[in-house]
Formats: C-alpha cells, structure tokens, sequence
C-alpha cells in the first residue's frame, strides 16, 4: 500500500520540477529557455498558470464527425402510370399493360416487382412494363416495389385500385343470337 502512494508522490514532485522554465543568455548573445537549470547565469521564470478548460460532459446528441452508416438510395418518386388509380379497363381478353415509373430512374442493381391484389406477379425485373394475362373481371389492386441487390425493399406504393370491365355472352335471345349480357 506505501509502494503506490511512494509512486504517485514521485510522480507528483517529478511533474512539478519539469514545470519550471530558465532562462540564460549564451556565449554568441541569444537568449535561451530551458528546463535545466545548468548555468550559473540562468534564471527561474515564474509562469502564470495555463489556461485549462474543465472536462465537459459528453453530447447528448451524436456529433456530426461521426460516421453514420450508408443509407440507401432514396427515390423522390415511384408510382404507377398505367392504370390511373381507380380507372376502368375494358379489355374482353382481361389483357392488361401496366406501367410504372421512378425518379430517378432505376439505379444499377435495383429491380421492380409487381403486386397484384397483394400477390407479386412474376420475376423482379428492370423493365418499367408488366404485361398481365386473362384478368378476371372485377376491382383489384397494384402496387410496386423497388428492390436492392439483395431482394430488400427500398421503396413502395401504396395499394392502387383499378377496376377490369369484361363483356360476356350470357344467354341467347329468343332468334338463337347470342346477347350480350350487361356489363359488370
């Protein structure tokens, strides 16, 4: 228990003696400061105390010189252009076309994935064209999404109705012709 107080004493007068400055002039007539008190001529200096600023507590926020983790591409617009939402499409074949588009465009990597009443149809792809086959008649819902490299979703519509119009002949009229059953 002595050996660390000993030690921290030591310590304590070895600080202090390094804290004093002298001075002297030199043979070739410039003057010298030192921490020796080597010549004969040489005098203590008495230094004011340095300045010293108190600990300060840490940020309660995170500075700005830290390094945040990348962040992945933003996307400032992704919607879908064809349907228009809540539009009607007539198509008998129930054949339909849809359209999206993003700013900006698609970046290298990414791909977009179609939903249809919440179910993806087909493969990822970098086309901005979704054909769709054989849609029964009735409302549905799209929406997109944009995906990274590793299939993770960076952006993504909100669910967009559309309604699909299809004629059916539903029953023949008194001639034998087939009618044309309303419209649903």
């Amino acid at each position: 228990m002595k050996r660390p107080l000993l030690l921290g004493l030591l310590l304590l007068a070895a600080f202090q003696a390094s804290a004093e400055v002298y001075t002297y002039i030199d043979k070739d007539g410039n003057r010298v400061f030192t921490d020796q008190p080597t010549r004969s001529n040489a005098q203590r200096l008495n230094l004011a105390p340095p300045n010293a600023m108190p600990n300060m507590p840490p940020p309660l926020y995170a500075p700005a010189a830290q390094a945040l983790p990348p962040q992945p591409p933003q996307y400032q617009v992704l919607r879908i252009l064809v349907p228009e939402p809540d539009a009607t499409v007539r198509a008998n074949d129930g054949e339909l076309i849809v359209t999206v588009s993003s700013d900006p465009n698609l970046l290298p990597g990414h791909s977009y994935r179609l939903f249809l009443d919440g179910v993806p149809v087909g493969a990822p792809s970098r086309s901005p064209v979704f054909p769709l086959h054989n849609l029964d008649r009735g409302t549905h819902q799209l929406s997109v999404e944009i995906l990274d490299q590793r299939g993770q979703t960076l952006e993504q519509t909100p669910n967009q109705p559309f309604h699909m119009k299809r004629v059916s002949v539903a029953e023949a009229d008194a001639s034998g012709q087939p009618a044309l059953a309303a419209q649903r």
